[in-house]
């Protein structure tokens, strides 16, 4: 059978056995195009090592309109939508090489960019207005760094899904996973007040500014426009999360991602077991939960300085 036709029903598979979304299917047929591009093959039978070592070099020597060469997670990107292919070619008897062939490269430990504690409360407290935006916003900051959101599952929040009363919610995160998570007294406080002062009815936590509420809010003929959608989107959170951070005076590039490092890292210096962080994070391997573990190395060297060599005569 032609390559394109299995790399199609390859990408169906994914989306449907496996329950992809529909970025991660985007993405897999963009690298597995640029793949088959390269090497002009027709059948999967031509895939050998060879081919593939050939295959790492050019996207190590690749670079892109600016003259910068791929980095190197980028280059396992394409060569991880290359293993899976071959995995599910081995899966259908379908000759080719095998996937344990393709290593993944290497790549330097990514370092953690988070927030002191008192760098959270400054961020947090720069939104310190009554209107709608500013209790909106504060809730936004609150809740990210009380339960340690992806700015996805921020902006997909209803707000008939929080219970308060036990102060918990269900999100639904990569993969398509459900886990709970908690909020803190003062982002249900915070919470709580945005909601008191919304007067919309549309199902949004999280909603645009007070002029798009005014025109949700109005009478319209047009019905395209009473359906307009008042979700804020993940760039709108990006863009208000650095804003609070300027004006906090932070130095740091502050993304919403720099608050859930914040609350993994709270968490972890407080005393709390990897497995539990590893869970409300809800990281699928322990091993990307451990990417935080560095952080808490002032308390290693606390119970160093404390315990090690206590016998040693003075």
């Amino acid at each position: 059978m032609n390559i394109k036709e299995l790399k199609n029903q390859f990408l169906e598979y994914l989306e449907i056995e496996k329950g992809r979304s529909p970025k991660t299917v985007e993405n897999y047929n963009r690298y597995l195009n640029n793949f088959l591009s390269w090497s002009k093959i027709s059948y999967p039978q031509e895939i050998n090592d060879s081919l593939v070592r050939e295959y790492r070099l050019f996207l190590n020597r690749c670079e892109d309109k600016k003259g910068d060469r791929l980095k190197k997670i980028t280059q396992n990107y394409y060569i991880i939508a290359l293993r899976s292919f071959l995995k599910y070619l081995a899966k259908r008897e379908i000759e080719t090489l095998p996937a344990e062939r393709v290593e993944i490269g290497k790549t330097a430990r990514k370092e953690v960019d988070f927030l002191e504690s008192d760098e959270v409360e400054r961020i947090i407290e720069a939104a310190n207005g009554t209107n709608l935006k500013s209790l909106r916003d504060r809730a936004m900051l609150e809740l990210l760094f009380s339960a340690g959101l992806r700015v996805s599952e921020l902006t997909n929040l209803n707000r008939d899904k929080i219970d308060f009363k036990k102060q918990e919610f269900t999100v639904r995160g990569k993969g398509d996973k459900l886990r709970v998570v908690f909020i803190s007294d003062t982002a249900k406080n915070a919470l709580i007040k945005y909601l008191e002062k919304r007067t919309d009815i549309d199902p949004a936590l999280f909603i645009r500014d007070i002029a798009a509420l005014k025109k949700f809010s109005k009478k319209k003929e047009n019905s395209d426009e009473e359906n307009v959608n008042l979700r804020l989107t993940p760039r709108s959170v990006q863009r208000i999360v650095k804003s609070y951070a300027i004006k906090a005076g932070i130095t740091k590039d502050v993304h919403p991602h720099t608050l859930r490092h914040s609350f993994a890292t709270d968490l972890l210096m407080n005393g709390a077991d990897i497995r539990s962080v590893q869970a409300m994070l809800g990281h699928s391997s322990i091993t990307t939960t451990q990417i935080y573990t560095h952080i808490t190395n002032q308390q290693l060297r606390d119970v160093h300085k404390a315990f090690h060599g206590r016998r040693r005569k003075k």
